[in-house]
């Protein structure tokens, strides 16, 4: 592992606009971020993704794409926003702070869930290292709900490697687990009493891990517009499946849009 320079939190923040780039960096560009990341980019996409927690009914959204990158400090790629504080001097070891929109659900989108209350969108915060080698880069992440939505945090360990390098196509393979305390766990999966019915009965989740394995790509149709794309298979933990209101273990997300650099 290489050796680490420090740099004060303070100093980092202040100056990270300014910092010019390492002449010895080593940053692989498609496997930084889940979603291979060209160069900036602004659009528009479409996901699908489960009505409520453990559906096996979908739902569409309109999301916008950002993949941006500020100084080479922030960055927002997807769903995802943060700051690199600490470096290696090659910048393959880096430690920030990151921010991921959780999205919540309706309750009447569901079968099993109708007369239930909503669950609410959130945001995770937390610290979160990234470490790039030869065979690819392994992410991980600490996050607390600081929307109070659930109260909740979760750890998230992550493995991100090129499957396809082109000039026009990239595309990256991922597996991750992560794991959900029981406020997190129970806010999206549990039943209240007071939402309990005889078909469906209070449930109280407990913490546990859950699976996921993907796919996400990138396709250069012009030397200023992209097509991003992918598809991640979530497989519930335990506690998650035993809930009354789920119907399916297996939980996909896909999504395809367009972007423009400027």
């Amino acid at each position: 592992m290489p050796s680490t320079r420090l740099h004060p939190a303070l100093g980092a923040l202040a100056l990270a606009a300014a910092l010019p780039a390492v002449a010895t960096d080593r940053i692989d560009h498609q496997t930084e971020s889940a979603v291979p990341h060209i160069r900036n980019l602004y659009g528009f996409g479409v996901g699908v993704m489960p009505a409520t927690s453990g559906s096996d009914q979908l739902r569409t959204r309109v999301l916008p794409i950002v993949q941006a990158s500020y100084g080479d400090r922030f960055y927002i790629n997807a769903l995802r926003a943060g700051v690199w504080l600490l470096d290696s001097d090659d910048k393959r070891l880096r430690f920030g702070l990151s921010a991921d929109a959780r999205f919540g659900w309706k309750a009447e989108d569901g079968r099993r869930t109708k007369g239930m209350d909503d669950r609410d969108f959130g945001i995770d915060l937390g610290p979160t290292l990234r470490w790039q080698t030869d065979y690819g880069t392994l992410n991980a992440q600490w996050g607390f709900d600081v929307t109070s939505v659930s109260n909740g945090q979760n750890a998230q360990l992550q493995f991100v490697r090129a499957l396809v390098r082109g000039q026009g196509l990239r595309v990256s393979g991922l597996v991750g687990v992560t794991w959900n305390n029981r406020k997190m766990n129970n806010y999206y999966f549990g039943v209240a009493p007071a939402e309990a019915t005889p078909d469906r009965p209070a449930y109280t989740a407990s913490s546990g891990t859950q699976l996921q394995a993907g796919i996400n790509g990138a396709w250069s149709t012009s030397p200023g517009g992209s097509v991003l794309f992918g598809l991640t298979l979530t497989r519930l933990g335990g506690t998650q499946a035993d809930s009354p209101i789920v119907e399916t273990r297996i939980q996909p997300l896909a999504y395809a849009g367009y972007g423009w650099s400027f």
